[in-house]
């Protein structure tokens, strides 16, 4: 398995059947990670897997937070020996005509970041207060940590298994959007290559947001916690789990 997308789901059952047979389209796998969704997304994803050798899928019996889910996948993905570990939402926010150009980019970095904020990239169907909260938490993030990335809260990203398997995931505590943040932040502190790529980036079309403004100051305080810890004292960015 060269190349897995691991996709969190809560409540995707309108998205989760079109999704899916597009990214398969690219001979990439799938793992779809999802949280006991109510209305049958867990069941769908089966349904798809059924007799497919590239669409997996991992239940937990709750849902328990964006960033553990991630981890979840990432550990799945990682164990089954994969190369590279793409992320991406399943609502198409990200448009999986992307993946081609994602996977390009890490011929020469180890961290491929699908960006809404560099040259080239734009962003629709998202509302005035939306956007100004994006770029906010983004220049914040930028001011206090030094992450020389224009969007560092992106969900859209590739990983070689290098970088994912050099992190401490039990040192992890974000469960939230803030999760993107501070894997981007320690896979730069650990001095892997990290690049954007222009997206296009656009709003849900279906279904309900997750964004909640506990999710928001979530990240407001994650951003000041890992400058304390660069300050004084980096124990949980230094330690290394053991290759998987």
């Amino acid at each position: 398995m060269k190349c897995i997308v691991v996709i969190p789901t809560y409540n995707e059952s309108d998205n989760i059947a079109r999704l899916v047979p597009q990214i398969v389209g690219f001979d990439l796998h799938v793992l779809i990670v999802d949280d006991n969704s109510p209305d049958g997304t867990g069941d769908i994803a089966e349904q798809l897997a059924c007799g497919h050798p590239r669409i997996h899928v991992v239940h937990r019996p709750a849902k328990q937070g964006l960033g553990t889910a991630y981890v979840r996948g990432f550990q799945y993905a990682l164990e089954q020996g994969t190369d590279l570990i793409c992320q991406m939402d399943a609502d198409f926010s990200h448009d999986p005509g992307d993946l081609p150009r994602l996977l390009e980019a890490m011929k020469d970095n180890d961290v491929a970041i699908g960006s809404r904020y560099v040259a080239g990239a734009r962003t629709e169907n998202w509302g005035l207060l939306r956007k100004l909260m994006s770029r906010g938490a983004n220049l914040y993030t930028r001011a206090i940590l030094g992450l020389p990335l224009h969007d560092c809260t992106s969900g859209f990203k590739c990983f070689r298994r290098q970088a994912l398997s050099s992190l401490n995931w039990d040192g992890m505590s974000s469960s939230g959007y803030s999760f993107q943040i501070e894997v981007n932040y320690r896979c730069w502190r650990k001095g892997y290559r990290l690049v954007e790529i222009p997206i296009t980036f656009r709003g849900r079309g279906v279904g309900e947001s997750k964004m909640s403004s506990a999710i928001f100051f979530e990240a407001v305080l994650l951003v000041w916690r890992l400058r304390w810890e660069r300050l004084f004292g980096e124990t949980s960015e230094v330690s290394k789990t053991s290759e998987v």
